[in-house]
């Protein structure tokens, strides 16, 4: 059944080809070898044939189209200002060391300048900076709710939507320095200040 169907199918491409043929407007007449080449049709499969009779879809279109306006948002929403690039340059990167044995991989995203991946057991998220009225690093995700916090001698990433830290005291090797420098000197609390005179 499958061979007659394929062997009818067969004999049908070639008037499929000469019936449109016969509908496309008059052309001027060419060189004989040119005039027998077109009216041969080439051996191929049927599927080939009639794909090349098609013209492209409207669906195809709107699809390229669709595709080339996202990759425009993108580009648009990964664009950072110079106020968030300069932040980035402060973030720390690597595998940082939290607390209860977890860690935190931030790595910077080589396709998007400013942006970056961080990670772990369980997640992973890509970062943009934020810009904060404090001078502390901010990196968010804004689509998942988490957000990694970094100060002087600790780093959190904390999930927004749960309302709750995902990984605490993590340092990398700068913070740990600054951690260990506060310990040895701590800072003079507001509360321990001697008395104006």
């Amino acid at each position: 059944m499958k061979t007659l169907l394929a062997t009818a199918l067969i004999a049908l491409v070639p008037g499929l080809a000469l019936a449109q043929a016969q509908t496309a407007p008059a052309k001027p007449k060419a060189s004989t070898k040119a005039a027998v080449a077109k009216k041969t049709p080439a051996k191929s499969s049927t599927k080939s044939v009639v794909a090349k009779a098609e013209p492209t879809s409207s669906r195809t279109q709107l699809k390229t189209a669709a595709n080339q306006v996202s990759t425009g948002l993108i580009a648009a929403r990964t664009a950072l200002t110079p106020e968030e690039l300069d932040i980035a340059q402060r973030v720390h990167v690597g595998q940082i060391a939290c607390e209860l044995g977890a860690t935190v991989s931030v790595a910077a995203d080589p396709d998007a300048p400013g942006h970056f991946h961080v990670g772990g057991k369980g997640f992973k998220y890509h970062m943009a900076p934020v810009a904060t009225t404090t001078g502390a690093v901010r990196l968010e995700d804004h689509k998942a709710g988490a957000v990694w916090l970094q100060i002087a001698n600790k780093s959190m990433l904390m999930d927004q939507k749960k309302g709750q830290r995902m990984a605490d005291e993590c340092m990398s090797p700068e913070q740990f320095a600054v951690a260990e420098a506060i310990k040895k000197a701590p800072p003079t609390s507001l509360l321990d200040a001697a008395p104006a005179k």
